[in-house]
């Protein structure tokens, strides 16, 4: 990798997909610094007592914005694990973002994830979600966006099937080529 390279992991896929997991691998085996819209926003979600769907919405897009503008600030030859659902604002956000943030490489991980393991885990999870997050109302429109939800394919991209054993060896040779490429 040259040091002139910015570069971003895109571990992409709709809420309850895995991507925190496998971030989380990630960024052990890799050493490398995370950046997530629900690590940024939740602790501005604590600040509020009353938090409906459009202002978490708010709250992410800031998010979004916070993460592409530490990018910009850090130096070539640091690549960051970016983890979001790429898919909540049109393509041509992400794509302006990466411009702005001066990033020459995308890789993404596209967590492919079916309606039914999504719903499941999203619904799991309800409890422990802090307020301001889609409720159980929200569990037939994330079925619908699971069927529908597709890689951004900026870059090249590695699809993680969700919902059995993860394939971490082969996402960790696919990371490690790329990176070092």
């Amino acid at each position: 990798m040259t040091t002139q390279t910015k570069t971003v992991v895109l571990v992409n896929g709709i809420p309850a997909s895995g991507k925190s997991t496998v971030t989380r691998q990630l960024s052990a085996r890799f050493s490398l610094p995370v950046l997530t819209i629900d690590g940024i926003k939740e602790p501005f979600m604590a600040k509020f007592d009353q938090i409906d769907r459009p202002f978490n919405r708010q709250l992410g897009y800031a998010a979004y914005e916070v993460i592409w503008s530490i990018i910009r600030d850090a130096p070539p030859g640091c690549p960051f694990l970016v983890d979001a659902w790429f898919g909540f604002q049109p393509r041509e956000t992400l794509v302006d973002y990466l411009e702005k943030a001066g990033v020459t490489r995308v890789l993404e991980v596209w967590n492919a994830v079916s309606p039914e393991v999504a719903v499941a885990r999203y619904a799991s999870r309800l409890g422990e979600r802090r307020m301001g997050h889609p409720g159980e109302e929200y569990l037939p429109e994330l079925a619908v966006l699971a069927a529908q939800a597709e890689p951004m394919a900026l870059g090249p991209v590695f699809r993680l099937e969700q919902g059995g054993e993860i394939a971490f060896a082969a996402l960790n040779a696919w990371v490690e080529e790329h990176l070092h490429s």
